[in-house]
């Protein structure tokens, strides 16, 4: 919830996507890259609504690349495996519609977790946005990236239907009237659905918003939450979110003014679905497990949509060891492990 915490798994940004952010960054004027990043960073935040694209040129599509595509591609890619893990054995999406896609993060998350071949599309209304991403995308090795169609167009509330469609950090950019009619669409068009938005509160809130939309529209919630019942975290008291690790390039160090080689990204996110054979987690640790001498105090949001607390002891034997290695936001118990 409010402290940080990394997933355990790091999928690493491809290489060809790294060489293609390290060509598109070189040259570019350092004065010019700092000045747009620092007004994405304004933007990203959510603190306005905006009725007009972002990222205006490509100065300004390169610096979102090198600011926010390596951590949105780590996000999306943890929120995917949790999506994958739900799933029956052998789902995979046929076909995928990233919605505000903009360079196209999402498309190489999913095809990172499902790499083969499948129908897909990116929609967005920033046209440099869109001819960064299908630059990057030429030289991708996943087929679904490298043959993925590029759409400019407003994000409305018409789209075309998809096994899988995936919102990230767009939210934040509509108004509360746009979100809610962006959502009832993404919930008509997609079987499954991810949406992710930054892990603050503001965030987290339009997660939960979203969240409601999609349940009341027929869809059953399976990652992160283990029911599809109201969220039980009090509003305004506290917020759900978790972390990613993000590994630095030397310029992505320099564009973001860190020192560094890695950061956290935290973020908040929602899977939901029409496939009846998916079955979200048994619980989810929704804190920092809190380790004392000889037991580890897990808080768990409960299949019975309660906030609960688990001690588990030494006299749980192996249940014990994987409470002292399990880290925050992750499902519980493990599946190899009985707790009783």
């Amino acid at each position: 919830m409010n402290s940080t915490a990394t997933s355990s798994v790091a999928s690493g940004v491809p290489g060809e996507l790294r060489a293609a952010l390290d060509r598109v960054l070189d040259g570019l004027p350092p004065k010019r890259t700092a000045a747009a990043v620092e007004r994405l960073i304004a933007s990203y935040r959510g603190r306005t609504q905006t009725h007009a694209p972002v990222l205006r040129d490509r100065a300004d599509a390169v610096a979102y690349a090198a600011y926010r595509m390596p951590a949105t591609f780590e996000a999306v890619s943890a929120a995917l495996r949790e999506l994958a893990a739900r799933m029956p054995a052998g789902w995979e999406p046929g076909s995928q519609v990233d919605v505000g896609g903009g360079t196209g993060a999402a498309l190489w998350a999913a095809a990172g977790v499902w790499p083969g071949a499948r129908r897909a599309d990116v929609v967005d209304w920033a046209g440099p946005a869109l001819d960064l991403g299908r630059e990057l995308a030429a030289g991708a090795a996943a087929p679904a990236v490298r043959a993925a169609r590029w759409h400019q167009q407003r994000i409305g509330p018409e789209l075309p239907a998809a096994d899988l469609i995936t919102v990230s950090y767009v939210l934040g950019e509509l108004t509360e009237a746009d979100r809610d009619a962006l959502t009832d669409a993404v919930a008509r068009a997609g079987s499954t659905v991810v949406l992710v938005e930054p892990g603050t509160p503001e965030g987290y809130l339009r997660i939960r918003a979203a969240r409601d939309r999609l349940t009341a529209a027929g869809l059953r919630v399976v990652a992160p939450c283990p029911h599809s019942d109201r969220c039980p975290i009090e509003p305004g008291a506290d917020w759900c979110h978790v972390a990613a690790r993000v590994t630095r390039s030397a310029l992505h160090r320099q564009v973001k003014g860190g020192v560094l080689p890695y950061e956290d990204e935290k973020f908040t996110y929602v899977a939901a679905t029409t496939v009846p054979e998916a079955a979200p987690a048994p619980s989810r640790v929704v804190r920092k497990p809190q380790l004392r001498k000889g037991q580890v105090l897990l808080d768990l949001c409960a299949p019975d949509g309660a906030l609960t607390r688990e001690t588990v002891t030494k006299r749980h034997g192996d249940a014990y060891r994987a409470a002292r290695d399990t880290p925050w936001g992750a499902p519980w118990p493990p599946p190899d492990v009985t707790t009783r």
